[in-house]
């Protein structure tokens, strides 16, 4: 296996003084500065990983422009063994806290921008709101083809597979005043769908999502709760705008509801105030991406 940690997701924020605000007041995450080559960046420690909040146009995000999930920081111990293993061009990539960092031929890893660095060593999380980073989601074209770069190639396992499928149903009725009312039911018919694939990384997992039928198009509704058509518009306009890659981290909590209620009573704009069903039985709740600066997150309350 290619790493058995993620040492941080980089995040790029429009607001980062929202984004630290959100993580340090309302996630109780610990904070490090840690020195980069502009500037100390604000690092949250998240179970085994940690969240490094980064300005637009910061060197550590190559000069992004747009908020969202930059990249993957993969710790290592020996950095030039790693990048042997990893079998992909890699160049020298800004770091954080001095430490030797290398990114990977993007091309070769599906869209997914990832780095190896040299581990970290920052101030533990334990307890708070949150657990750990539940998934880092990766809007897809081909899980078939992540699942063989990431499980084949980088030798993470599988933790499952599953297709998500959202259906319409029409019911014609037939009414007489001879024979009185005959239902009749047609055939389901899909009107959205993913397909995804979870890989295991560290304490969280990877989410490779790809759109089932792409003739469906990209139909988003804005600022509501979501369904599985509204998901699979997202990560089909997402691919169109930005190709494949990093889509949203979610982070698995302890408590959703008394999570996003706190939030909303705080005056964050919020997507969702409750938790509602997700995949792998779980409730899910979505705050507004304005509430972080402009990056895609989500809580998740499971079991696992």
């Amino acid at each position: 296996m290619l790493s058995d940690q993620i040492a941080y997701v980089a995040v790029a924020s429009n607001d980062p003084a929202a984004t630290c605000a959100v993580y340090e007041e309302h996630f109780g995450l610990p904070r490090n500065e840690l020195p980069s080559a502009q500037g100390s960046i604000p690092v949250f420690s998240l179970g085994q990983s940690a969240l490094a909040v980064v300005p637009l146009g910061h060197p550590l995000i190559d000069g992004e422009a747009k908020p969202g999930v930059h990249h993957i920081a993969l710790g290592v111990d020996d950095l030039d063994a790693a990048a042997k293993r990893a079998g992909v061009a890699a160049t020298p990539a800004a770091g954080l806290a001095g430490r030797r960092t290398l990114a990977l031929e993007r091309a070769a890893t599906v869209g997914v921008r990832i780095r190896l660095t040299e581990r970290l060593e920052l101030k533990r999380h334990a307890g708070g709101a949150l657990e750990r980073i539940d998934h880092l989601g990766i809007a897809s074209t081909d899980v078939a083809e992540d699942e063989r770069v990431f499980s084949g190639r980088f030798g993470f396992p599988v933790e499952s597979r599953q297709t998500d499928m959202e259906v319409s149903m029409a019911v014609e009725s037939f009414t007489s005043d001879k024979y009185g009312v005959v239902y009749h039911t047609r055939a389901p018919e899909p009107v959205g769908g993913l397909r995804v694939t979870f890989i295991s990384a560290g304490d969280c997992e990877f989410e490779f999502l790809a759109n089932f039928d792409p003739g469906q198009g990209a139909q988003i509704e804005h600022g509501r709760s979501g369904s599985t058509r509204q998901d699979q518009g997202a990560i089909t306009r997402f691919v169109q705008s930005r190709g494949r890659g990093l889509h949203h981290v979610a982070v698995k909590t302890r408590d959703i509801n008394a999570t996003l209620e706190r939030m909303a009573q705080a005056g964050l704009p919020m997507i969702d105030v409750k938790g509602r069903p997700g995949s792998r039985r779980a409730l899910i709740g979505f705050p507004h991406p304005k509430a972080l600066g402009g990056i895609l997150m989500h809580l998740v309350q499971r079991d696992a």
